[in-house]
């Protein structure tokens, strides 16, 4: 007899499945009692186990999250009330495996440190290490008996023992080499070495795929990934007063030894400090929030330093040595105009998706997932840090996408079409991606930026060639730019086994970012040569850039007096307009306004340069200017949503009444509409001051 299968909504289903979690981890918490009592291979099992249902039950709070009446097919009774209580039985699930996890990882060393490792030492670090061994709430009764068949083997094992004591030494005389670790690291899985920084350890085997054996001081052995680590004897120190950052070196490590390279970029400070605060993402790793690839963000860090690595200074005009003359700005006395500059790179790219991404779990709240790239040459950023913020579902969170094309209201922030231009000779010069998100911690309220990994996209072959026009699928790397062979999530790669068939289906697992280099129109190319010399950019707004430039070219070298020139140039365009590209939602409503402007005008007007400049300058100071002035507007703050939804209100509400009053002069005038204090700086451009902060490493 057959019927109508009846439609099961998202809360049922989520339901469901946690009733399934349940009755799972029931079944692993009643295996897993008499935990010292398991045998080594038993507590791998339970705990790679344990470390499976973490991740099923994490993933269905998460989708359970983000359910909404509106997707259930039917009438829900108590839909909040019973959403609730399941994330709350969720969240004490996945605590409980915690918990769990952290007790048979220690289990785990302990018995390692015990029994396969004959430690040597004094009679109080003996007692130490049995008062470890006794933790977990067994009696002494089992304690004794297990000491019995201890006592009962250590005849047998005794020569063994010596005899791996001998060869060790032996590869002590020969191989070993003493490291100092530059963080904190808790083991994640059995077999992994817990240690603090500046521990010294000893390293036994150093093992292609980044993981090395090492050895402690207490004579405990384990896994420990090789990027944590620094040569002793090449141990980085902090600069002195008389030395420059160009002073600092780094070791890279390879699989073959260590060899050191000299650091010559200016930011080497920031990258260090990704590299060695790890406390706080040492404590998110330890408890399954994030992945062992994960690293704090080194182009956030970078961006959060100072104006060197954004596009504000990089819209600047470059001086030539002599402070005399501009070397990116040059006038065309033909064209009445600046002069086209074409570059060694000029490309438009398109970000497509982000595939694999691991998702944090549930202590901590992503308020952001984006994508952060730049110029590199495997040493120095050479260009403006851009960035694109990510989409993604509920139903596929491991997904990320991005808008291959922004029209309309959409933000330019989630503009994937992206123009590159450098006339740098560098032959390595490529692509840095850097995934990351912006999260807050739950317990704590803390706020940070995590890398998700990275990808570099060399732009010239071997032969010095560019590479083709075409997609490229890149696999993300873990850690920083600076470490070498660092996976995203280690785990992946260390489950599968020494098949082919799984370590296909385990490349297939990694991470990967998909981007396309796109061949570029005549009418695009005519505009990126208008363009700075270096910057990379939105598609977007590339035409109001060119705005810039082209008032730009003609206050600075049409319209000033003499070329010696160098007093404040009371222009407002060219005093706030860098400041757009750091507010993206004021660009926002100046590309809005310019294109309502633009679609009112006449095909002979459109034509007319001149008069396009004149009516872009109206539009702007109807539209920019008022509200980069305005009492009311808050702070830009990045990834904040209170702060992004009263921006953009504001500004949304300030359009309607400009579109309804003809402009903003009577806004301007009125007692409702508080601005600042006018300061003269408001409208001042100082040309030398501005040109002077180029870096002088582009």
């Amino acid at each position: 007899m057959t019927g109508r299968p009846s439609r099961r909504g998202p809360l049922q289903s989520a339901l469901r499945r946690g009733r399934e979690l349940r009755e799972q981890v029931g079944t692993l918490l009643q295996e897993s009692k008499a935990v010292k009592a398991l045998d080594s291979e038993k507590k791998k099992s339970l705990s790679e186990r344990c470390l499976e249902l973490k991740k099923s039950v994490d993933e269905n709070a998460f989708a359970l999250q983000n359910l909404k009446k509106s997707d259930e097919p039917a009438p829900v009774g108590n839909y909040n009330q019973r959403k609730e209580e399941e994330e709350k039985q969720l969240l004490k699930l996945s605590q409980q495996l915690e918990k769990l996890a952290a007790i048979l990882n220690r289990e785990n060393v302990t018995k390692d440190s015990s029994t396969n490792l004959k430690m040597k030492g004094s009679p109080k670090e003996q007692q130490e290490n049995e008062e470890r061994e006794n933790e977990g709430g067994e009696s002494r009764q089992d304690d004794e008996e297990e000491e019995e068949e201890e006592e009962e083997q250590d005849s047998d094992e005794e020569e063994e023992e010596e005899e791996e004591e001998e060869d060790e030494n032996k590869l002590d005389t020969s191989f070993n080499t003493e490291f100092i670790a530059l963080g904190d690291f808790a083991a994640q899985q059995e077999g992994d070495l817990t240690f603090k920084k500046e521990e010294v350890l000893l390293i036994i085997e150093k093992k292609p795929d980044g993981w090395w054996l090492a050895k402690n001081l207490k004579g405990e052995k384990g896994l420990v990934p090789k990027t944590y680590l620094t040569a002793k004897d090449r141990e980085v120190e902090e600069p002195s007063e008389e030395e420059t950052e160009d002073d600092i070196e780094v070791a890279d490590e390879t699989a073959g030894g260590v060899n050191i390279l000299k650091r010559t970029d200016s930011h080497w400070s920031a990258v260090k400090k990704a590299l060695t605060e790890n406390n706080t993402l040492d404590a998110l790793t330890t408890m399954g929030a994030v992945p062992a690839g994960f690293r704090p963000s080194t182009l956030a860090q970078l961006l959060d330093e100072g104006i060197q690595f954004r596009a504000s200074t990089f819209l600047q005009p470059v001086l030539t040595p002599s402070n005399l003359s501009f070397q990116d700005l040059i006038w065309s006395p033909e064209k009445g105009s600046i002069q086209p500059r074409p570059t060694r790179i000029s490309l438009v790219m398109t970000l497509w998706n982000c595939k694999g991404i691991p998702f944090p779990g549930i202590s901590i709240q992503v308020l952001s997932r984006h994508i952060r790239l730049c110029l590199f040459d495997g040493n120095r950023i050479l260009s403006n840090i851009h960035t694109v913020r990510a989409s993604w579902q509920p139903k596929n969170p491991k997904t990320w996408t991005f808008s291959p094309r922004v029209t309309g209201i959409l933000p330019c922030i989630l503009d994937g079409d992206c123009f590159i231009r450098s006339n740098n000779p560098s032959p390595d010069i490529g692509l840095l991606f850097e995934l990351g998100i912006t999260y807050n911690h739950n317990s704590t309220g803390e706020r940070g930026e995590l890398s998700c990994g990275w990808a570099f996209l060399k732009l010239f072959d071997s032969s010095g060639l560019p590479i083709s026009s075409k997609t490229y699928e890149l696999l993300l790397n873990g850690g920083t730019p600076y470490e070498k062979r660092v996976e995203v999530d280690p785990s992946i790669s260390r489950r599968a086994n020494s098949n082919v068939f799984h370590q296909m289906i385990s490349l297939r697992k990694q991470p990967q970012l998909l981007v396309k280099l796109r061949s570029i129109s005549t009418q695009s190319k005519g505009i990126l040569n208008l363009l700075p010399e270096v910057l990379i950019g939105s598609m977007c707004y590339m035409h109001l850039i060119l705005f810039y430039r082209q008032i730009l070219g003609d206050v600075l070298l049409k319209d000033r007096p003499n070329m010696q020139h160098a007093d404040l140039i009371s222009n407002p365009i060219l005093a706030t307009f860098p400041k757009l590209m750091e507010q993206p939602d004021i660009m926002d409503a100046l590309r809005s306004s310019w294109a309502e402007k633009e679609s009112t005008l006449k095909r002979s007007e459109k034509r007319d340069r001149e008069f396009l400049k004149s009516v872009f300058v109206l539009v702007y100071h109807d539209t920019v200017y008022p509200l980069l002035q305005s009492v009311f507007l808050p702070e830009y703050k990045w990834a904040e949503e209170e702060s992004e939804g009263a921006r953009w209100r504001i500004i949304a509400e300030f359009l309607k009444k400009n579109r309804e009053r003809g402009g903003s002069l009577s806004s301007l005038l009125s007692l409702e509409s508080p601005h600042k204090a006018f300061d003269v700086m408001e409208t001042a451009y100082d040309f030398l001051g501005e040109g002077r902060k180029i870096s002088p490493l582009i």
